[in-house]
């Protein structure tokens, strides 16, 4: 199917969702490949790093990255710190977003480009608009007590997710008439259930193993320490950031369904994850391809769409 752009705009909301983000990816691969080229980008966290770097002409470059990740390299990438205000500070992943993206700036971008992040103390959502890009991306993906937050024109900012899950609104608002929105976390929302009582079941709070002293030199076992903190070790002991952000993520998926409820989008896709963890950065592949085969199955009822309300038309019917 192949499309041109017509007087309307096409907006393309991008989600929060960590390591599942790669399927942004192949969502635009599939989009793209398809001739729909969205006017308007707005991300959350991981879904501001892919639209920032396809905006910024370097989607390729970001694909490669993904795609050579092992376990081993995502460690290499955390850089932990044991003050401040999050486990990790997140500068070698900015030298990595510096090396491709440069002191690009928001406004300078061919197409509209908008990252969401949360104002600390105030809970404000916060529009990223203009200015550097890499640093909105930076405060868009800081997820609270993991990375470090960025300070931009005087506010403190970490992760959007917490406020605004999937952009939807920022695309309508700057223009778009016609929202496409990929939901990374559908296979969450449809787990909820309630618990009616807990008492007696394996692994119960207070079951776990005795801390072992920490020892070593030159920090090494500190660190080794802090990974497995970090991301657990065995499937009985989710680690810290499993925890968190597996919290992070039940309120992330409370707030997007209240507000696709009130402000749903005119197309939505959602790539089948499940068993896919928040922090697997290293199955990029699989998450590209899964990205590509939601969108694929989506692009037919988008090009009816897309005609029908005359923003784009098969190229077919133009050329009659």
């Amino acid at each position: 199917m192949e499309t041109v752009m017509g007087a309307g705009k096409i907006g393309l909301a991008l989600g929060g969702g960590a390591a599942r983000g790669w399927a942004h990816i192949g969502v635009l691969r599939a989009l793209l490949k398809a001739g729909i080229r969205p006017d308007i980008i707005a991300g959350t966290s991981i879904g501001a790093v892919v639209g920032g770097c396809y905006v910024a002409g370097h989607l390729d470059e970001l694909e490669d990255f993904a795609r050579e990740l092992t376990r081993r390299r995502v460690l290499g990438y955390l850089d932990f710190n044991l003050t401040g205000t999050g486990l990790i500070t997140g500068q070698r992943l900015c030298e990595r977003l510096e090396k491709h993206l440069g002191d690009c700036r928001i406004e300078d971008l061919n197409r509209r480009f908008t990252a969401v992040a949360t104002e600390i103390g105030t809970g404000h959502e916060v529009w990223l608009s203009r200015g550097n890009l890499v640093e909105a991306v930076r405060a868009s993906y800081a997820l609270p007590g993991v990375f470090r937050p960025v300070k931009i024109d005087g506010r403190w900012l970490f992760d959007g997710a917490l406020v605004n899950p999937i952009p939807i609104s920022v695309c309508r608002a700057l223009g778009a008439r016609y929202v496409i929105a990929v939901n990374l976390n559908i296979d969450i929302s449809s787990r909820g259930t309630i618990a009616t009582n807990i008492g007696g079941m394996p692994g119960a709070v207070g079951e776990e193993a005795e801390p072992q002293p920490v020892t070593g030199k030159n920090g090494v076992a500190v660190r080794r320490l802090l990974q497995r903190q970090l991301f657990g070790k065995g499937e009985d002991a989710p680690g810290i950031s499993t925890v968190m952000v597996d919290a992070f993520n039940i309120v992330q998926d409370r707030i997007a369904r209240s507000r696709l409820a009130g402000d749903p989008p005119d197309a939505m896709i959602s790539p089948r994850l499940h068993g896919i963890g928040l922090f697997d950065f290293h199955r990029a592949e699989e998450l590209i391809e899964r990205g590509h085969a939601a969108a694929h199955r989506e692009l037919e009822e988008l090009g009816r769409e897309l005609a029908l309300r005359k923003i784009s038309e098969p190229s077919s019917a133009r050329a009659s």
